[in-house]
C-alpha cells in the first residue's frame, strides 16, 4: 500500500499497463495457435503421435523452462528492449513455421516461438509492477487478462486462417508480432526512462523474510499452482469431451459451456488482483484455492444446466488466485520480480501442458468421467495455504521493480 502523497508522485500508469496487457493479448494468441495448428501439421508431415508430442517439449522447454532463467539475468541487469527482442524470436519463429519444409525445421520454428514466450512473460509482468503506482494486484490483474483473452483466440484463428489455408497462411500472423515489436518498443523507452531517473530513498524496511520460510513459502506456493493449473488442464483441454460424453449434446452446445468457463477466467482473473489489494494476497489465495473445492466436488454430479453455472463459478474463483500468488510472491523476496515472475509463469504453463497430456492418457485408460472426478479433488490441495505466512502490507511503495 502507498500513501496518498506518494500516490500523487506515483501515479498508476494505465497507458503502460493497457499496452503490455494488449501485447500479452498478441502474444498468447500467438502461442495458442502454434498448440492449435498441430492437426496441419501431423497430415502435411506425415508425423506420429510421438513426433507431435516432440514439438511439444521443444516448445514448452524454450517457453517454460527459460523463464526463471532469464527472469534472474534481467533481475541483475534490465534490459528495457528485450520485450521488443524477445516478439522478435517469436516473429522468426512464424515465418519459418509457414515455409518449414522438414520436421527438424518445425522444431526449430517451435523453439524460436517458445523463446520470444520465455523472454516476454517475465519482463512484462515487471514492466506491469513498475506500472502500478504501488497496486501490485490491479496491475497484474490488468497485465494477465490480456494473456487470458489471447489464448482463448488463437484456437479460433487457427480454425479461421490456418487451417483452410494451409501452412503458408501462417506467415499471415507475423503481422501480429509485428504490430506487438511496435507497442513493445514504445514500452521499452517507458521503461528505459523510468531506470533513468533517480532512485527514491525509501524510509522504512520491512524486516526480511528468513531463507527457511521462504522456501517453504514458495514451495507451498507451487504447490497450489500445480492444484490451480492441473485441474484448469481438465476443464480446458476435456469439457467438451466431457458434456458430449456425459450429456449427448451437439459440439457447439458444448463449446458454449467452454466460452462461459473461459469468460469466468479472464472476469476471475481482472478482479483478483484489485480484490487482493484491498483485502490481502493471502486471503483471496485462500479463498480462491480451497474455497473452490466444494464446486469442483460437485461438478461430477451435475445436471447440464448446473454444470455451466459450477464451471463459471469455478473458472473465476480459480483465475482470480494467480495475480495474488505472483504479488505475494514478489513482497516476499523483493528485488527478485523477474526471477519470481518466471518461475511462476514459467511453472503454470509448464503444468498446463504436462497436465492436458497426463490426464489425456488417464482418460483413455480409465474414462473422461473418472478423471473428472479424479481432479475434482485437486483443489483440497488449498489447505496448504494455512502455511502462508502473513506479510505486512507496510513495505513502502518502489519506484522501480
Amino acid at each position: 500500500m502507498i500513501a496518498p502523497a506518494d500516490a500523487t508522485a506515483n501515479p498508476t500508469r494505465f497507458r503502460i499497463l493497457g499496452a503490455i496487457s494488449f501485447s500479452h493479448f498478441l502474444n498468447d494468441t500467438i502461442q495458442s495457435l502454434m498448440l492449435a495448428i498441430y492437426p496441419l501439421f501431423k497430415a502435411d508431415f506425415h508425423l506420429s503421435f510421438g513426433q507431435i508430442g516432440l514439438i511439444t517439449l521443444t516448445y514448452q522447454f524454450t517457453a517454460s523452462l527459460l523463464q526463471p532463467l532469464v527472469g534472474s539475468y534481467t533481475d541483475k541487469h534490465p534490459k528495457p528492449f528485450s520485450l521488443a527482442v524477445g516478439m522478435g524470436f517469436t516473429l522468426c519463429g512464424l515465418l519459418t513455421l509457414s515455409i518449414a519444409p522438414t520436421f527438424p525445421i518445425l522444431l526449430l520454428a517451435a523453439a524460436m516461438v517458445g523463446t520470444g514466450s520465455s523472454i516476454f512473460h517475465p519482463e512484462s509482468s515487471r514492466v506491469a509492477r513498475m506500472a502500478s503506482g504501488g497496486r501490485h494486484g490491479l496491475a497484474q490483474s490488468i497485465f494477465q487478462v490480456g494473456g487470458n483473452a489471447g489464448s482463448a483466440t488463437g484456437p479460433l484463428l487457427a480454425a479461421w486462417v490456418v487451417l483452410p489455408h494451409g501452412q503458408r497462411s501462417i506467415a499471415w500472423f507475423s503481422l501480429v508480432a509485428l504490430v506487438a515489436i511496435v507497442v513493445l518498443t514504445g514500452v521499452g523507452r517507458w521503461y528505459a526512462h523510468q531506470h533513468r531517473q533517480p532512485k527514491k530513498a525509501v524510509a522504512t524496511k520491512a524486516a526480511p523474510v528468513p531463507p527457511a520460510l521462504v522456501r517453504r513459502t514458495v514451495a507451498v506456493l507451487l504447490a497450489l499452482i500445480f492444484s490451480k493449473f492441473f485441474y484448469l488442464a481438465s476443464i480446458n483441454s476435456y469439457l467438451i469431451f466431457y458434456l458430449i460424453h456425459k450429456f449427448h449434446v451437439a459440439t457447439e452446445t458444448a463449446q458454449y459451456h467452454l466460452f462461459v468457463f473461459l469468460f469466468s477466467v479472464a472476469a476471475g482473473t481482472l478482479l483478483g488482483g484489485p480484490i487482493g489489494d484491498r483485502i490481502g494476497r493471502k486471503a483471496v489465495i485462500w479463498v480462491s484455492i480451497l474455497g473452490v473445492a466444494p464446486f469442483t466436488l460437485a461438478l461430477p454430479y451435475a445436471s447440464l444446466e448446473m454444470s455451466a453455472v459450477l464451471s463459471a463459478i469455478i473458472g473465476f474463483m480459480l483465475a482470480s488466485a494467480f495475480p495474488s500468488m505472483v504479488v505475494y510472491a514478489q513482497e516476499l523476496i523483493p528485488g527478485k520480480v523477474g526471477t519470481i515472475a518466471g518461475l511462476f509463469f514459467g511453472f503454470a504453463f509448464g503444468l498446463g501442458g504436462v497436465g492436458a497430456a497426463v490426464l489425456g492418457q488417464l482418460a483413455d485408460v480409465w474414462g473422461i468421467d473418472a478423471v473428472y472426478r479424479l481432479c475434482s479433488f485437486l483443489p483440497l490441495i488449498g489447505l496448504l495455504a494455512v502455511f502462508l505466512p502473513n506479510l505486512h502490507q507496510g513495505r513502502p511503495a518502489q519506484a522501480r521493480a
